[in-house]
């Protein structure tokens, strides 16, 4: 027994040695261990999806051109449009929806023309990405009744009151169009929304009544069956929405309804309706580009990504880019050097712009 207790001795001597180190204790093992998961880990959460999105400069199309497809963007039907020249640019802003790591958004953080922002902004809670795409796209087709609405009215063609929406499985619905104007009504004549409705007061569900309606410039006459009103209060319905507007001999098709989403193309699109069908060209070949939401009397309310909507103008080649008069705030010390914006209230004051940078007028610009 003395010799093993002495060989053991010897080995624990031995470890204690130079050629052996220091013994390592219990606190530095778990140390080291503890490190190497903590690096595991970090470098696993940097590749982690977090919850937001990255904003950046998006897809400029010219208006008076055509889409990535080779499809016209802005289609004249029953009258010849005027030739056009240089660009009236719509511009949108790209958004990284899907999958944004750890990683992704510190290099978006870093970027200059990138913006990093918490999903629920753009996908609010209880709300899937579907939901609120198609909102975008109907915000997209709204956008374009209201921009063809403004510039009729901006070209002087007559005031009517006209078909803006038509209500799913209503008499309406597969008969009457938007931008239908209404003549009349079982015979009597339809002036504004309050001759309809008291018409309407004095009818019943189940009642067929004939429907005048201008389309493009020509009479055309239907039978439409009414329906129960939305509020179930008295009278009856055909199943429209209409509002006051402006309406010409001649139809506007407008297209990217499936390539981009919003309301702030409307500007460009009703600009780009005005040069091809108005007295003026627009451009005199300049590369204008610009955003704004329109309202069919011709207001421009102010946007969101104006900042990134301007550098992806100046990126595809802009030189003057029209801005919402209420987003100058955004704008002021983020404009792209070679970019001249200006700022616009209204359609009417966009057109007489234009016009004047032509003449090498002054314009208020942001």
């Amino acid at each position: 027994m003395a010799n093993v207790d002495r060989e053991l001795l010897d080995a624990q001597e031995a470890q204690k040695s130079p050629i052996y180190g220091a013994p390592v204790s219990r606190r530095v093992r778990a140390l080291v261990v503890a490190g190497v998961l903590f690096l595991v880990l970090f470098f696993v959460a940097l590749f982690m999806p977090v919850p937001y999105v990255i904003l950046g400069p998006g897809p400029t199309l010219n208006t008076l051109g055509t889409d990535d497809h080779g499809r016209q963007i802005i289609v004249i039907k029953g009258r010849s449009s005027n030739p056009t020249s240089g660009h009236l640019n719509l511009t949108t802003v790209g958004i990284t929806p899907d999958r944004v790591t750890a990683v992704d958004a510190l290099v978006g953080w870093l970027q200059s023309d990138r913006v990093v922002v918490p999903r629920s902004a753009y996908f609010p809670p209880g709300q899937t990405e579907e939901q609120v795409n198609q909102r975008d796209a109907q915000q997209f087709v709204d956008s374009q009744s209201s921009a063809t609405a403004a510039a009729f009215c901006e070209l002087g063609y007559p005031r009517g009151l006209g078909v803006v929406g038509i209500l799913d499985k209503s008499g309406a619905q597969g008969i009457l169009k938007p931008f239908d104007e209404i003549i009349s009504v079982d015979g009597q004549p339809i002036a504004d929304q309050d001759a309809l409705a008291k018409l309407l007061a004095t009818k019943h569900p189940g009642q067929t009544v004939t429907v005048v309606v201008s389309r493009a410039g020509v009479r055309k006459t239907f039978s439409i069956q009414l329906s129960k009103p939305q509020d179930s209060g008295t009278g009856a319905r055909i199943g429209i929405t209409v509002s006051p507007g402006c309406f010409a001999p001649f139809e506007v098709d407008l297209g990217l309804a499936n390539q981009i989403g919003g309301p702030s193309a409307g500007l460009m699109f009703a600009l780009g309706i005005i040069d091809k069908v108005g007295p003026a060209n627009l451009t005199s070949g300049r590369f204008i580009a610009g955003t704004g939401e329109i309202r069919s009397d011709g207001t421009v309310a102010p946007i969101g990504g104006i900042q990134l909507k301007m550098i992806a103008a100046r990126r595809a080649g802009a030189t003057i880019f029209l801005a919402p008069s209420d987003n100058c705030k955004d704008v002021s010390g983020a404009i792209p050097r070679g970019l001249s914006v200006v700022k616009v209230s209204n359609l009417h004051q966009a057109v007489q712009d234009l016009g004047a940078l032509q003449k090498g007028q002054a314009v208020p610009h942001c």
